[in-house]
């Protein structure tokens, strides 16, 4: 019988096709989701050195995670695979990635306590609810997102970007500015910051 492994998966996610529910790919994506929880309940759980903490994050994302990375757990994900972190990334307690659909955080940036960044949207119509539509978070270089930050499916922050403690952001941020409230909506470039 055949069985989906990772590489199709994420192919399968990063091209933005649907996971219907029930499917190979629904029923792989449960799998990572029992790995990522096993994964994040040792990270969460009892006291780790820093090193430590950036081996776990490796173990998580099955990819390499620069020596410079920090995190002060607990942090949360379910799926874990499709993290892409740069350099000098710090990621602050109760952080909760949905990675499926993919993220990548830029060199330097920093993110919030209990920020949430959300990858996967249910289908709108109620006889496919269980069907999800999988788009990228990106993250630039030098970014910070605020505490209790939600990012929804498909956005981009610019490089230097600053996203305001509590806000919703359901759209591209541009690089340079400053947003905040719900919905996210530009406050100002940084380059004003002086008026």
């Amino acid at each position: 019988m055949y069985k989906m492994n990772l590489n199709e998966f994420l192919y399968h996610l990063n091209q933005g096709l649907t996971v219907t529910g029930g499917s190979e790919a629904h029923l792989f994506m449960i799998e990572l989701t029992n790995e990522a929880m096993r994964l994040t309940s040792e990270l969460n759980n009892t006291y780790h050195t820093p090193e430590e903490i950036r081996i776990l994050m490796e173990k998580i994302t099955g990819k390499p995670v620069d020596e410079s990375f920090a995190m002060f757990p607990p942090f949360y994900t379910d799926c874990g695979k499709n993290i892409t972190i740069g350099k000098n990334v710090f990621i602050n307690a109760g952080c909760k990635f949905q990675d499926q659909g993919g993220i990548t955080i830029g060199d330097g940036s920093l993110i919030g306590h209990n920020a949430v960044l959300a990858t996967l949207n249910h289908d709108m119509a109620p006889e496919k609810r269980s069907d999800l539509h999988p788009a990228p978070i990106v993250i630039g270089k030098n970014v910070w997102i605020g505490a209790n930050v939600t990012i929804l499916p498909g956005v981009t922050i610019g490089d230097g970007a600053i996203v305001a403690a509590g806000a919703v952001v359901t759209k591209d941020v541009a690089t340079n500015a400053i947003v905040g409230g719900v919905p996210a909506k530009l406050i100002k470039k940084i380059n004003n910051l002086k008026e």
